[in-house]
Formats: structure tokens, sequence, C-alpha cells
């Protein structure tokens, strides 16, 4: 590419040159997309899977046991990514889990020895609900890239990317996939962490890696001699992911409450919402919980489905001043929010896993840590 250099007329020394600058992020996000498509449809491998899903799950390492005097929330120091400031990059704070975990234990409420750590789920836990073909996938940088929408990470070594990125993601598909162990046993679990509700079976996307809901379910379904589970999903964006996932399992009861004018716009998961909720841009905190509290109890009358399990998904990017939640609840907003849930739950002595989803401005974490502070008081039935 060349750049014209113009003169300014009667002024021989002043010159406009074009920066490239522009032009360089263009042409970098059309490679990564060029690079992927290229990859996804042209060299990717066949698609092979030899172990049925319930011999992976059985033989899995992930149900670790509990010590009774751990509490049931969950959390790891390798939660957390952060690598040559390539996390600035994106709104999301991808470091705020290690932040929820400090506001838990400077509150008073939590011990450090008292956390439950996971284990990291490796690539037979993942092929339970993935293909085999999208784990290679992820092998390469471009499409990392575009899945935790950070273009530049497309140069890295994908060695580094499977360290620093990938890894924590695995982490935390661990922590979700326990907390319904833990909430089987206790009544409830918090996964400080997870909650990649964009990603599905074959696709990743809206910095969701690995479908740890879907897989959470699986788990619970083999394991935990459950057989119907409801998702109650309250971040601002549409869940997509699982949504794709269960779309024909009637096992799965789906209420998703959100913003339909900010990502996904996935049309066709939205056809397999069981409980569709939209909170349009500015909804208000009263109009927020008026329409939370007219969904749950509209759920609570839904005839032949009883749940024994909710997972639910706390997003907190429905606070005031979210860039792209576009919502305006205010943090008391957000703990009412999260204790109608847990209510909802409790009263009905269903074990509840929350998963702390999103945020996706580092500017309003610290309200993160007391919300999901004041729900690890609910009280255990």
């Amino acid at each position: 590419m060349s750049f014209r250099v113009m003169m300014l007329s009667g002024d021989e020394s002043n010159r406009i040159i074009l920066k490239p600058t522009f032009y360089f992020a263009v042409l970098a996000i059309a490679a990564i997309e060029v690079s992927y498509l290229v990859y996804r449809y042209l060299i990717r491998p066949r698609n092979k899977m030899s172990t049925a899903p319930q011999e992976l799950i059985i033989s899995s390492k992930l149900y670790i046991d509990i010590p009774p005097n751990k509490v049931p929330i969950i959390y790891s120091p390798g939660y957390d990514i952060s690598f040559l400031g390539m996390e600035k990059m994106h709104p999301f704070d991808s470091a705020k889990w290690g932040r929820v975990c400090q506001f838990l234990i400077i509150g008073g409420g939590l011990a450090k020895d008292g956390i439950v750590e996971p284990r990291e789920a490796s690539k037979e836990d993942l092929l339970v609900v993935h293909t085999e073909l999208y784990l290679k996938s992820l092998r390469n940088s471009a499409n990392v890239a575009r899945i935790i929408e950070v273009p530049p990470v497309a140069v890295f070594p994908n060695c580094l990317l499977q360290q620093k990125v990938l890894s924590p993601f695995r982490k935390q598909v661990g922590g979700t996939i326990l907390a319904a162990k833990l909430a089987k046993h206790r009544s409830w679990a918090i996964n400080i962490g997870g909650g990649f509700h964009h990603c599905s079976r074959e696709k990743g996307g809206g910095f969701c890696a690995y479908a740890d809901i879907s897989l959470c379910i699986h788990y619970a379904f083999v394991l935990l001699d459950i057989s119907s589970v409801m998702i109650i999903d309250l971040d601002a964006h549409q869940g997509n992911g699982h949504e794709m996932d269960f779309s024909n399992d009637d096992r799965v009861y789906i209420l998703d409450m959100y913003n339909p004018d900010i990502y996904p716009f996935d049309f066709e998961a939205r056809r397999y919402i069981n409980h569709r909720v939209e909170v349009v841009s500015g909804t208000t905190t009263e109009q927020y919980l008026a329409k939370l509290n007219t969904a749950l109890n509209e759920v609570a009358e839904t005839p032949n489905f009883k749940p024994q399990l909710v997972i639910y998904n706390a997003g907190t990017d429905i606070l005031d001043g979210d860039p792209l939640g576009r919502l305006k609840v205010s943090p008391c907003g957000v703990i009412n929010r999260d204790e109608m849930v847990f209510q909802f739950a409790h009263e009905r002595n269903i074990p509840i896993v929350m998963l702390t989803s999103v945020v996706k401005n580092i500017q309003l974490q610290k309200h993160t840590g007391p919300a999901h502070f004041r729900c690890h008081r609910v009280p255990q039935p």
C-alpha cells in the first residue's frame, strides 16, 4: 500500500501525510477474519470423537472432594488474565475475578483458606460438549483473537495464548462444573468466574472461549442424578451460546433477560428461549426489578417443569454507566436482583449455582464484590 503526500498550495514546507494507523487496523481485522475462514473451511481437520461423552464425564477428575470447612465459593488465582498489557485493549476487565475475591475477604465474610480451588478442565473434559474440530481451531491465534475481540493477539504465538488466555478460561470452566456438585450438597455455590454464555458447542465469541454453562449441566445430568435444570441468565447480553446448545433439549428451561439493542443479535438463538424478557437501553432500576419479579412469578407457575438445579448467570454489566450493557440499574438494584434469584431458589429448595459472568467497565468493579458478598450471606435451607 502506498500513501500519497499532498502539498499545500503556497507553502511547500507543509505536508499532509496520511497516517496508516487506521488502515492498518482495518487490514488487521480483515486478515483475522480471512485467516479464520480459510482455517475453518479449507484446512481444519475432520471432527473425530472416539469416546462417548458419558464415559468422558465418568472418568473426569473435576468433581473433587471438598472438606466441610470450605465454603461453597470457588476461585483460583489462575482465573485472572494478564500479560504484556494486552488485556487493556478490551473493555472487559480480565482481572476482575481476583478483585471480587479480595472484596469478599476484606468484607470479613470469607477467609482466604476457606475458598475452594478447582482443577483446570482438560481436553477430555471439554470434549463432553465441544467438538474436536472446535478445540483444534483454538490453536489458531487468529481465531482466539476473534473470540476475545483483541485483534493484535492474532500475531502472538499460540503457545503463549494457550498459557496466558485459554488456560485461565479452562480453570474457570473447572470451577463452574465443580460448583454444581457443591450446590447439590450445600444448596448453593458461587464460582467467582465463568458464565461464558456466548460460547456454544462449535463457536466461541464475545470473550467466551468455552461453553462452561453447557458443560456444567451435562456433568450434573450424569453425576448428580439431575434431570431438569433452569438457566436464569441476567447478564445484559443475550446468552446465545447455551441457547443453541440446548435448543432441542426439554430438560433445560431458559429464562433470559437481556438488552435486545446490543451484541450478539442472535435471532436464531432467541427462538430457543423459554421465557424471554427484553429490557431496552435506558431501563431503570425500578423497571428492571419489576420485570424480573414478574418473570420469576410466571416461571414459578410453569406447568410440568420442576427444576432440580438453577444455573444463575449474574452479569453486572446491567449497572448504570456500563458502556456496553446500556442499562441504568444501580448497585443496590444489582444486590436486590441477586437476592431475588437466590430467594426464588431458596423457597423451592432448588440448589443454585451462581456465576459472576461479566463486568465490562473496570470503573464499576467496586460494586461487584459487595453485590456478590450479599448473596454469599443468603441462608441455607
